[in-house]
């Protein structure tokens, strides 16, 4: 066969630049709706912000990123010659004596109180102040004001930097020993007087190998009473016992009452297991709702989030520039049309969110007015079809998205759920079996909690009917433990 050519006439869909980014903008977040825009403000001279600096619209990104960090403030420079460190080491009177080996070079750093710095590192001070005091910090302050050698004070600091950013020292003794220099020759007797110094600083605990030890720790630098004494006892002996609650054994071995028993246990519970964990950074992150619900008149509406609006316009130099040259503008063309399609894709989007959302309110109002127990069951394809959309559009719309309510922020996602029949041939929201469960399980007997299949038949009696692998899958869900640890003496 030799080649020919051939004319075909056909129909296919084809998604347009300005639809494909319509969709793009529609399944960002608050966040990555600020990002794009910035990208789009750095590339497109036509377009601008409407409030000139964009304060608002900043202050709303900055909002969402977190905290700011000092570290953009900037100091005074100081003077040449001043404010630069001086080395710590005086000039050796010969050339034999300014030579240091490796035993006496890591006693030396690990020994002083402050670290070396380099004579050109400059130090922000407002950034050094509003820096929060780490384990590893608040430890070393410690041994700084302890009355131990050099070579004690260098082996503390050794293992507290070994110490995870609970206060745990998760390796043994025997791995740490080979990574000290041999010339100090060290051994085992010398790290465990070492942890020994470490156990004894603040947080009470911190230097433990093991939960229990932790524990012990916190335990014994308490005041000595009974009580303590008493809790003493079964975290160093039965710690698997008061962790099963099988408070009958646990009353026999130990020869104790109940209000004994009570009482040990409560000051065991107060202790802290990870007591390095309070001087750990903690990043705090913020949530910029997309819309507000408010009752007005009694009922519920909807309104958007003026600070996670952006607000464009078309630059009026450039545009006026290019109207002079009757669109003569080279390049200027493209992209004010590229800006009037980010302008109205980005109206669409809030207006598309905005409906979606005053759809589910009006869906949920039950739940507005009486909380999880009144949620109802609700899906996707529901919204979809009340509002005449695609189901992948409104799952775009809800991904990401958040509502602030008199009741606390929520994702859009939330409002949608998964039905359980009831008798009445109707249907409950999973999340309102869920809080069901929470109300059950919070006013139950402590002495003699609900099971799995007791909370079954309970909601079997108002007409909800959930099979015990259910109960105990939304239990899980919300981190309730099972019955056997939730007894109490």
């Amino acid at each position: 066969m030799k080649p020919t050519l051939q004319l075909k006439l056909s129909q296919h869909l084809t998604l347009t630049p300005q639809l494909q980014q319509s969709i793009r903008l529609l399944q960002l977040s608050t966040i990555e709706l600020n990002q794009e825009i910035e990208r789009f403000l750095l590339e497109n001279p036509m377009l601008e912000r409407e409030d000139g600096d964009g304060s608002e619209f900043g202050a709303a990104q900055a909002a969402a990123a977190g905290p700011v960090s000092g570290a953009n403030e900037t100091a005074a420079s100081a003077e040449s010659g001043e404010g630069a460190h001086e080395g710590t080491r005086e000039e050796a009177p010969d050339a034999d004596a300014a030579s240091y080996d490796e035993a006496g070079e890591w006693l030396s750093a690990a020994g002083s109180g402050s670290a070396r710095r380099d004579e050109d590192d400059d130090v922000d001070f407002q950034e050094f102040q509003a820096a929060e005091t780490s384990l590893r910090d608040h430890l070393d302050q410690q041994v700084a004001l302890s009355p131990l050698s050099d070579r004690d004070r260098a082996l503390v600091r050794f293992i507290i930097e070994a110490l995870d950013d609970d206060g745990y020292l998760n390796q043994t003794l025997e791995e740490l020993l080979p990574l000290l220099p041999e010339e100090l020759d060290l051994d085992l007797d010398d790290l465990t007087i070492a942890l020994r110094h470490v156990q004894n600083l603040e947080p009470a605990g911190v230097g433990a190998r093991t939960p229990q030890e932790c524990l012990g720790l916190q335990l014994r630098a308490m005041p000595g009473d009974a009580t303590r004494d008493l809790a003493l006892q079964i975290v160093d002996r039965h710690l698997e016992l008061l962790a099963e609650r099988n408070f009958v054994k646990l009353k026999r071995l130990l020869g104790c009452d109940d209000d004994a028993l009570r009482a040990a246990h409560t000051l065991i519970c107060r202790l802290d297991p990870h007591p390095g964990s309070r001087y750990a950074a903690q990043e705090t992150r913020y949530v910029i709702p997309d819309v507000v619900v408010r009752k007005l008149r009694g009922q519920w509406m909807v309104s958007l989030n003026p600070e996670a609006m952006p607000r464009l316009r078309i630059n009026a130099l450039y545009a006026q520039i290019l109207q002079q040259n009757r669109g003569n503008g080279g390049g200027l063309t493209g992209q004010l049309q590229e800006a009037r399609w980010l302008i109205k894709n980005v109206q669409q989007r809030f207006d598309t969110i905005l409906r979606v959302s005053q759809a589910i309110v009006d869906q949920q109002r039950q739940f507005f007015d009486h909380g999880e127990v009144a949620m109802r069951p609700l899906t996707l394809r529901e919204i979809a079809d009340q509002l005449e959309l695609h189901e992948s559009t409104v799952s775009r719309v809800t991904t990401q998205k958040f509502m602030a309510t008199p009741r606390g922020v929520f994702e859009l996602k939330y409002f949608f759920g998964s039905h359980v029949a009831t008798d009445t041939g109707g249907a409950a929201s999973s999340t309102a079996i869920r809080a069901l469960i929470r109300q059950l399980v919070d006013a139950e007997d402590r002495k003699k909690p609900l099971s799995d299949a007791r909370i079954a038949d309970l909601l079997g009696q108002q007409g909800i009917v959930v099979a015990r692998r259910t109960i105990a899958k939304y239990r899980e869900s919300l981190n309730i433990p099972p019955v056997s640890m939730r007894k109490t003496i």
